[in-house]
């Protein structure tokens, strides 16, 4: 097909031999088909590559793209580079590990265009490496503000699509970990909200031993992003940190 896409779809890859085949599937089984998937390697040691690489060969009427970086750039530039690259007016994320269920562009982008929404995003399911059901994130209210955001961040990352019409292009700040919260953040301050499609449209990988599975580990990276990148000053930032160490406490 190689038609103009109209949502890019933005993929990290890091050693991700195990799962990403199963997440490209994912994109190519969209019942929209409008989009490009812009994978951007992060200087794999495994088989990542070449495993992108066959499909591209096998799907040479598809708008998928390998971009390799020379050298490891973390998850945050990674992303930049796609961003960069990307052509749609749609940027969607989907990380190399997840997936996406069959629907999700078509309704998401139905959600957005009937209703005029800028920046959206939905429920999720979550599996573990061996793709067993762990668990439902579907506690996502209908709509979250900046301030809403700010105390907890209900957005998964793999479901949400913002309009670069509206926008523009908008990247990640260079922080090792929670670079998509960043983002979302930078978002709501060009718009009143991020509107969740309640439907369980996604599958999050709950990998063994990442940083993200271990809540504990992500505290200097949220203190990171109230101080250095909103700026929210000492003691805001300080309020707002220990707001998260409270939730991990009382699983709040």
């Amino acid at each position: 097909m190689n038609l103009t896409p109209i949502v890019s779809i933005i993929t990290p890859s890091h050693n991700s031999a195990n799962f990403i085949e199963e997440t490209i599937n994912s994109v190519l089984a969209q019942t929209f088909i409008l989009w490009e998937l812009i994978i951007v390697d992060d200087l794999s040691s495994d088989n990542s590559t070449n495993i992108v690489k066959s499909i591209i060969n096998n799907n040479p009427d598809r708008n998928i793209y390998l971009i390799e970086n020379k050298s490891n750039l973390g998850p945050a530039l990674t992303r930049n580079r796609a961003i960069k690259e990307a052509r749609g007016r749609y940027i969607a994320f989907l990380d190399s590990d997840d997936l996406w269920h069959p629907t999700k562009l078509e309704k998401q982008l139905d959600f957005m265009k009937n209703n005029n929404y800028p920046f959206t995003c939905t429920h999720f399911n979550q599996i573990n490496e061996e793709g067993e059901y762990q668990g439902v994130v579907n506690n996502i209210p209908n709509k979250i503000s900046y301030n809403s955001l700010l105390k907890a961040n209900k957005v998964g990352c793999l479901t949400s699509v913002y309009d670069s019409d509206f926008f523009g292009k908008v990247y990640m700040d260079a922080i090792s970990k929670r670079q998509d919260y960043g983002l979302w953040l930078k978002l709501l301050k060009k718009t009143d909200h991020v509107y969740c499609l309640q439907e369980i449209l996604a599958d999050y990988r709950v990998r063994k031993n990442s940083v993200s599975s271990n809540k504990t580990k992500l505290i200097k990276y949220h203190w990171l992003i109230y101080y250095k990148y909103e700026k929210l000053g000492f003691f805001k930032s300080l309020y707002l940190t220990f707001s998260y160490v409270f939730r991990i406490v009382f699983k709040k």
